[in-house]
């Protein structure tokens, strides 16, 4: 599956940057120094000045592909959710049992790492940006118009595709995508307090405890 999603063309909507960084090898550099500047420093510290640095270029270089870094905040999280969304299309292909699928989702959303390469983009980095970062990407003033001009719409894509399975397990479910979206975001929140801040978390340095804690809360919610 690996070699088959390492050479995925992900295709992302054009709201998101002024010229299309896999266009061109400095658009990848662009997207690769993000990704390690970002996780090494964080996204309130990254600067266009800094990234110029780290991929030895210009600023105006750069804001020739994003025209801020919340533009590039908001391709890097569009990026892993495209991802994401073929990752789960792999892993329930041929497996009949929505229940089984459903179990594969939440395997998915709850991994604790992921140690893997896509072409120019670090997995494990950009995973770590995720948990640490994503939701600076929507908890902003602009929410409403970058959602009207599909910002979110591989994410929400995600989130579509596993509230589906749902449905198929509990057709008179009422909350599917709420669900869906408090694991995700849940689980993202958990391993950040299990790196950080211990005391709001009870995953007592278990790799499955959080997938667990999870599992036992969508099973529970579809009896």
């Amino acid at each position: 599956m690996l070699d088959i999603l390492q050479s995925l063309n992900i295709h992302l909507t054009e709201s998101l940057y002024q010229k299309d960084p896999q266009s061109s090898k400095l658009g990848k550099k662009i997207v690769t120094g993000s990704i390690e500047l970002i996780h090494n420093i964080g996204f309130d510290q990254f600067t266009f000045r800094k990234l110029a640095i780290e991929i030895e270029s210009t600023e105006a270089s750069v804001y020739r592909y994003f025209e801020s870094k919340q533009k590039v905040l908001l391709y890097l999280t569009s990026w892993y959710w495209s991802w994401m969304e073929y990752r789960l299309a792999f892993l329930t292909i041929n497996i009949n049992s929505p229940e089984e699928r459903l179990k594969r989702a939440i395997q998915l959303i709850t991994e604790p790492t992921i140690d893997e390469n896509s072409d120019n983009v670090d997995l494990g980095k950009l995973h770590q940006i995720v948990i640490e970062e994503s939701m600076k990407a929507y908890l902003i003033k602009e929410v409403d118009h970058e959602n009207k001009h599909g910002a979110y719409f591989q994410y929400k894509q995600f989130v579509n595709r596993i509230s589906d399975i749902i449905l198929e397990i509990k057709p008179n479910y009422n909350y599917p995508h709420m669900l869906v979206s408090t694991v995700v975001e849940g689980a993202h929140l958990q391993r950040y307090f299990s790196q950080h801040l211990p005391n709001l978390t009870d995953t007592n340095g278990s790799e499955n405890c959080i997938h667990d804690f999870y599992s036992e809360i969508v099973l529970k919610a579809l009896k």
